[in-house]
C-alpha cells in the first residue's frame, strides 16, 4: 500500500510505501523487501524515486520515497485521451527512462520490470521509475537465471531460463516504447484474451509489427533494435560503446540538458485531477493471522528501519529552509544562547 505522508519537522510531502510485517513472513519475502531498501539507498539518480527514510511502525515496514503526483505512465496511455501517447512524449519520457535504466546498469543493478505502470510523473511531468522490487544485484562470477519480470515484458532470454544480464531491461524498454506508441503492447493487442503461454510463443517467435500510424522510421527503428530476439543482437548491448541515448529516436533531446533538469516536459499534469483508478477498484487487504514473531523477525526490523537516508534527507533540510534557519547567526536556542555565543547549533551537512 501506498499513501503520501508529510515530515512533521520540514512539512516536506512523500510516498511512503507500507510492506505489512506479517504478510512480509507468510510469503517469506523479508530478503526481497530489505534488498529493495538496500538498493534503493544505493540509487541517486533524478529519472528513479529516491529513498528518504526507513522506519518500521508496530504493524508495518515503511519506505518512504519520492512524491509522484502525476500518475503512472500505464494510466496515461489508457485512461487519458486516445489510447497512446502525442509522439514529443514517447521520446521525452523514454529518453529519462533511459538514463535512469543506465544509471542503474552503472552501479550493477538490472531493473527487471520495466514497463509504463512502473514509472511514475511528478508535478512537473517529469517521470522516475519506480518500484524496485524485483531488481537485482550483479555479482561478478554469478550467473543469473531466476524468471522475474511481468509476463509480455520479460525478454526471450529470461522466458527460456537461460542465463542473462542486463540487456534484458532493453527489451522491456522495447516494449514500452511500443506501447506509449501504439496502446498496446507488441506481442498481444489491446484486451485481447490470450494465454501466458502464447505470449510467451510471439515473443520467442515472432517478429514485431508496426500497423499504428504513430510509428516513425525511428521509432520502428529503435523498437527493433531494442526488441532483437539475440541479446548480443540488442540495442544497448552490441558492443561495449554501444549507448541507446545515440540513436536518431533522441535526435531531439539534449541529454546533458536533460539530465540537468533544464528541459520543460511536453505534458503537466493538472493539480486538480487525480491520475490514478478509483479507490473502489483497489482490492482490500485483510488481516493476516496466525503469524507470531521471534527474535530472528526483530532482528530483521532494526536492519530495515536505519532512519533517514543521508543525500535525500539533506537535501530536504536545504529544500525546506529549515538548514538557513538553523544556521542563522542571529537564532536564539532554547538555551537563550545565540549562535554567536557559547553553545552554537549550527548545523553542517555533508552534501
Amino acid at each position: 500500500m501506498v499513501c503520501a505522508i508529510q515530515v512533521k519537522n520540514t512539512g516536506k510531502m512523500y510516498a511512503c510505501k507500507k510492506l505489512d510485517k506479517k504478510r512480509l513472513k507468510k510469503k517469506s519475502g523479508e530478503k526481497m523487501a530489505l534488498l529493495e531498501k538496500e538498493i534503493l539507498e544505493k540509487v541517486n539518480s533524478p529519472f528513479i524515486v529516491t529513498l528518504a527514510y526507513a522506519y518500521e511502525s508496530k504493524t508495518h515496514l515503511c519506505l518512504v520515497m519520492s512524491l509522484m503526483n502525476g500518475g503512472d505512465l500505464k494510466y496515461h496511455i489508457y485512461n487519458v485521451g486516445q489510447r497512446g501517447l502525442e509522439l514529443n512524449r514517447v521520446i521525452f519520457y523514454s529518453a529519462q527512462i533511459t538514463c535512469g535504466i543506465l544509471h542503474l546498469h552503472s552501479i550493477k543493478i538490472i531493473y527487471r520490470d520495466m514497463k509504463p505502470e512502473n514509472v511514475l510523473l511528478d508535478d512537473n511531468g517529469n517521470c522516475r521509475l519506480s518500484d524496485l522490487g524485483l531488481a537485482v544485484q550483479v555479482k561478478e562470477g554469478k550467473s543469473i537465471t531466476q524468471r522475474a519480470g511481468t509476463n509480455g515484458y520479460m525478454a526471450p532470454e529470461i522466458l527460456n531460463e537461460e542465463s542473462y544480464g542486463y540487456p534484458v531491461d532493453w527489451f522491456a524498454m522495447g516494449c514500452s516504447i511500443y506501447e506509449m506508441i501504439a496502446g498496446r503492447t507488441p506481442f498481444k493487442d489491446f484486451k485481447e484474451k490470450v494465454g501466458k503461454d502464447e505470449v510467451k510463443r510471439r515473443t520467442l517467435e515472432d517478429e514485431v509489427k508496426f500497423e499504428h500510424a504513430n510509428f516513425t522510421e525511428e521509432t520502428k527503428d529503435i523498437c527493433r533494435l531494442f526488441l532483437a530476439k539475440k541479446p548480443e543482437n540488442r540495442l544497448g548491448s552490441r558492443n561495449e560503446d554501444d549507448d541507446p541515448r545515440k540513436h536518431s529516436f533522441f535526435k531531439t533531446i539534449n541529454f546533458h540538458r536533460l539530465e540537468a533538469n533544464l528541459i520543460d516536459p511536453p505534458f503537466v499534469p493538472d493539480p486538480s485531477v487525480v491520475y490514478a483508478k478509483d479507490v473502489a477498484d483497489i482490492a482490500d487487504f485483510s488481516e493476516v493471522r496466525g503469524i507470531e514473531f521471534d527474535d530472528k523477525d526483530k532482528k530483521f526490523f532494526k536492519k530495515f528501519a536505519t532512519g533517514a537516508v543521508p543525500i535525500p534527507w539533506q537535501e530536504e533540510i536545504i529544500e525546506t529552509g529549515l538548514f538557513e534557519e538553523l544556521n542563522d547567526p542571529n537564532r536564539v536556542d532554547s538555551g537563550g544562547y545565540a549562535n554567536g555565543g557559547e553553545a552554537k547549533s549550527g548545523v553542517c551537512l555533508l552534501l
